[in-house]
């Protein structure tokens, strides 16, 4: 009688037939290291978007006719839109920190009376540099926004009252950029391309695990063991665990030592994190393993996994910019959430805090993937 318990000295030595099977498979041991020397020089000296539609927060201060004018023209300049109002500093800096907010106005609480005053009131655009191309256009846009506002000022008093425009109001509008004062495309992308290239890696790795039984057919062997399902695909992947973990130090090697961007935050935190995206894409992999019956299959499946999840999870495109329809569809793809991850820790330096509910979705994705993996997986020939 079959026993219906996980069996670790089967487990043990699944582990071990795959070693070896890796062993004699040398472009799965060159593929975690050829791919990102590839993919990073490429991806990183090339790409270049433009993005807008940039979310904004609000700190309004004054809160009269005059400061809402003035948020109007952000509104109406079509850059910009208000994602919603903070009452303090540190709501809007924890607004930024979050990713809910690309950039943030704020207007002092003398506003309207500095410009009853003929002065010219001091506002301020934060502007959260970690994708340069939308932080280039949120800084370019609200620069033109309080200048043109200035103007239509000065023109308004200039038919009222017949005075030159030197002796009338305006407004100063203060830009500062945080994270990437310098707004380096490099800072953007190479992050992102860590959590690209991982899931690529590891998604590969896996794919072609189950199938690759199936066309040696060695898989008829398995069939006639004991081993279980949970056995086979747990065991097959600490292999590919390994390998793939080493990828993702290479590849973030790479980024710091070549691009020069380090990590602001806790490096500790990225490598712990780093290790569950690692298992979670390998769990897609080995999930589309049990679907296709050979490499062919496997390939084709792996480029409808893939190819979304760099046009839809923020790796290129930022997905604020997105028609909601289309943005939502991110939310099913595991990377998007492991690039707020990468970029919140390496880029601004936060802390678990801001990111746990980018790590609850990864362990929710995990946990349900690898169950279908399991479940699907049939010791048979079909």
């Amino acid at each position: 009688m079959k026993s219906v318990y996980f069996n670790w000295k089967r487990f043990i030595t699944i582990i071990k037939k795959e070693f070896i099977q890796v062993k004699r498979d040398p472009i799965s041991l060159r593929l975690p290291f050829a791919m990102p020397i590839v993919m990073m020089l490429l991806f990183g000296y090339a790409v270049n978007t433009e993005v807008d539609n940039i979310s904004t927060v609000v700190f309004d201060q004054s809160r009269t006719q005059e400061s809402r004018a003035y948020i109007d023209k952000f509104t109406a300049s079509g850059s910009f839109y208000i994602a919603g109002y903070v009452s303090s500093e540190r709501e809007l800096s924890d607004a930024i920190d979050a990713g809910k907010a690309k950039a943030a106005i704020i207007i002092p609480s003398d506003y309207a009376k500095q410009l009853k005053k003929n002065n010219e009131p001091q506002t301020e655009l934060i502007i959260d540099g970690t994708d340069p191309t939308t932080a280039r256009t949120a800084l370019n846009s609200g620069l033109l926004v309080s200048q043109m506002y200035s103007l239509d000022l000065k023109n308004g008093e200039m038919k009222k009252l017949g005075v030159s425009a030197g002796k009338l109001p305006g407004v100063s509008l203060n830009a500062k950029v945080w994270y990437n004062p310098s707004l380096k495309s490099t800072r953007f992308t190479i992050p992102g391309l860590v959590g690209l290239i991982l899931q690529n890696i590891t998604i590969m790795l896996t794919a072609f695990a189950l199938v690759r039984e199936k066309e040696r057919g060695t898989i008829e062997q398995l069939i006639v063991t004991p081993i279980r399902s949970p056995e086979l695909i747990l065991g097959k992947l600490v292999p590919y665990i390994i390998i793939g973990y080493s990828g993702f130090l290479f590849t973030l090697s790479i980024c710091i030592f070549w691009f020069g961007v380090g990590v602001s935050g806790s490096l500790a935190l990225l490598l712990l994190l780093g290790f569950l995206f690692v298992y979670c894409s390998l769990s897609i992999g080995m999930l589309i393993s049990t679907f296709a019956h050979n490499q062919m299959q496997a390939m084709m499946v792996m480029i409808l996994v893939l190819l979304p999840s760099i046009l839809l999870s923020g790796f290129v495109f930022p997905r604020e910019a997105m028609p909601f329809a289309v943005s939502a569809l991110g939310y099913a793809i595991p990377l998007t959430y492991f690039l707020d991850i990468v970029r919140g820790i390496m880029l601004k330096g936060v802390g678990i805090g801001f990111l746990w509910d980018d790590v609850l979705a990864l362990c929710l994705f995990t946990v349900f993937i690898l169950t279908v993996a399991v479940l699907r997986f049939r010791k048979s020939l079909d």
